[in-house]
């Protein structure tokens, strides 16, 4: 298992676009992957590889999260998917 935090940064959050991009990375991995929304830790943390489970979560701009991953490609996964984040998904 590995894991990692960083923030959603872009202005309008993880709406339909990037959550789109995010899953579309995601899946190019073998692990098994999740997202947890910080902000809300009564929540359990989602299945990446799932737009619907990932626009439950309501994410918005500044919202803290944690990616996990557990497989032979976990630590690629959870760099590759936090760079995403960081990166603003290009907006």
């Amino acid at each position: 298992m590995y894991s990692a935090k960083a923030t959603i940064i872009n202005k309008t959050g993880l709406h339909a676009r990037p959550a789109s991009e995010f899953v579309k990375e995601a899946k190019k991995f073998t692990s098994k992957i999740k997202i947890a929304n910080l902000s809300t830790p009564e929540e359990e943390p989602v299945n990446a590889k799932s737009i619907v489970s990932i626009l439950s979560l309501g994410m918005t701009q500044n919202t803290p999260v944690e990616l996990s991953a557990d497989g032979e490609d976990e630590k690629e996964a959870v760099d590759a998917l936090t760079a995403l984040i960081r990166s603003g998904f290009g907006e």
